[in-house]
This record gives C-alpha cells, sequence and structure tokens, in this order.
C-alpha cells in the first residue's frame, strides 16, 4: 500500500534534486538539513502506525526508528532508478519501523495464536462458501457469539496489518531488489521482472476486488485516501471502533487471499 497518492501525509515536494550532486554525494550539513525536512513524514508515519498498536508500543520508539530508516535511505538513494526519494524514504522509514517491532515481539503469543485461527477460518469458508464469509458465519464457525467474535477482532487488530513485504519475499521479480518499492517504481528493461511484477499487481487489485464493499472502501480511503479510523466512520456512518474491525477483517481476508495467490504461482 505504498505509494499512492497522499491527502492526508505531509505536504512537501522532494527536495533531492536541491541536496544530491551530480556524483551523489552529501555534505554533513546537506545529510542534516534533509532529515529535517522529512521529518514531519516520520512523525506522520509513526502515528498512523501507533494508531494500530497496543499502548505499551512508544510513539518516540517508532519515530527513532523511522529516523534509522531515513538515514538508510539517504545512505542507499539512486536517482539513476527513476524512484522519487520521498516515495523510496517512505518505504524505508516504514519498513525500519515494522523490523523493530518485529525485534520486539510485542504480540503476545496467545495473540498471535487467534490471529492465525481467525484467518484460517476465513480461508477455509470462503474456499467453502465461494464467498466472503459473514461475520455470523465466522462467529459460527468459531463457535462464538458476535460479541465474542467482534472483540477477537479488537485483540488481535494489532497483528492484522498487511505485510506488503511479504510480497518481496514471496515474488522472485522483485527478491533481488533492494526493497519492494523500487522494484515497483523502477522502469525496469527486463521483460521478465516486468512481467511478474505486473501479475502482482494484478493480484493486489484481484484481491482487494473481491472484499465485501464496505471492508473495500475502508481499505480504499484508510490506505489510498489516508483518512483516520475516526473520519472514515463519520464518513461511513459507524463508529471508529466498527471501522477498526472492518479493517482487521480486510486485512485478513487479504493476507489469506494473497498467501493461496502466491503460493499457487
Amino acid at each position: 500500500m505504498y505509494g499512492m497518492t497522499r491527502q492526508h501525509s505531509p505536504k512537501f515536494k522532494d527536495y533531492t534534486k536541491a541536496y544530491f550532486s551530480l556524483d551523489s554525494q552529501l555534505t554533513p550539513e546537506k545529510r542534516n538539513e534533509l532529515i529535517l525536512t522529512y521529518t514531519p513524514l516520520i512523525k506522520y508515519i509513526a502515528s498512523r502506525l501507533a494508531s494500530r498498536l497496543p499502548p505499551q508500543v512508544s510513539m518516540d520508539d517508532l519515530v527513532s526508528c523511522g529516523v534509522i530508516g531515513l538515514i538508510d535511505a539517504i545512505s542507499k538513494f539512486d536517482r539513476s532508478k527513476k524512484v522519487q526519494f520521498k516515495t523510496y524514504a517512505e518505504f524505508r522509514i516504514k519498513g525500519s519501523m515494522l523490523d523493530e517491532l518485529r525485534s520486539l515481539d510485542w504480540v503476545p503469543r496467545s495473540i498471535r495464536k487467534k490471529s492465525h485461527e481467525l484467518e484460517k477460518t476465513y480461508s477455509i469458508l470462503e474456499k467453502k462458501l465461494g464467498r466472503p464469509a459473514t461475520d455470523e458465519e465466522t462467529a459460527e464457525a468459531m463457535d462464538l457469539s458476535l460479541e465474542k467474535f467482534y472483540k477477537l477482532l479488537d485483540q488481535t487488530k494489532s497483528v492484522s496489518f498487511l505485510d506488503i513485504e511479504m510480497l518481496r519475499r514471496k515474488n522472485p521479480a522483485a527478491s533481488n531488489s533492494d526493497s519492494l518499492i523500487e522494484a515497483f517504481s523502477a522502469n525496469s528493461k527486463d521483460p521478465f521482472t516486468k512481467t511478474n511484477l505486473s501479475q502482482v499487481r494484478i493480484l493486489i487489485a484481484k484481491a482487494i476486488d473481491q472484499l465485501p464493499e464496505k471492508e473495500k472502501l475502508t481499505v480504499s480511503l484508510y490506505y489510498f485516501d489516508e483518512l483516520t479510523m475516526k473520519e472514515i466512520g463519520k464518513v461511513m456512518g459507524y463508529t471508529e471502533s466498527r471501522i477498526s474491525q472492518m479493517h482487521s477483517k480486510a486485512m485478513y481476508r487479504l493476507r489469506s487471499k494473497l498467501k493461496k495467490l502466491l503460493s499457487d504461482g
């Protein structure tokens, strides 16, 4: 879900042309200035990520990891690949934050187990029914009341993120790239790479299109228009909690679909 048109992210141009000389070297002063310029982007990404995490995960820690990701982006950025620095930096910043969260192992084993069971149930039911399962059908399959089912969604929302890096690990076209965003954004001359990346885009679009309408709209407003859960609730006429649950359901369905589509491929 990276590299989409931003409506709520910090508004500033890609200033790298003003900082990078022709030999792509930065002075310490220009480097520090570039870090300060993109600090609002770090805070913005951290705040959106933190909204889906439990309170024990520190916003300051996420920002610190984001700074490391930005420095890494500055060090590895290659203008010859025709990728905007802001797009590349955003990927590196969020990737650094997610790597830190994985290393902390902040999700209790019991919650991970519930999350896995929920994802598996969605996959089994969709295969059996030939369509996305309703809340009632999913709750019944897990031997839960609707109330307990919604509580389960709330408990596992922190691990329902769709990890797009999974595509880089599973997709041979991007496996040799430093990052997925480079593979998607660069104008590759390799027809095999172009074909495979085009197929991945089609898989993602297909998976999203098969979501129930309300979940599809939630995904669109959250990732493409970058509204907050509260703002989406106002648009759709639901509480913030219910929108969060819709997002979680969409992520479980998408994760299950993409894993199957990629493994079949």
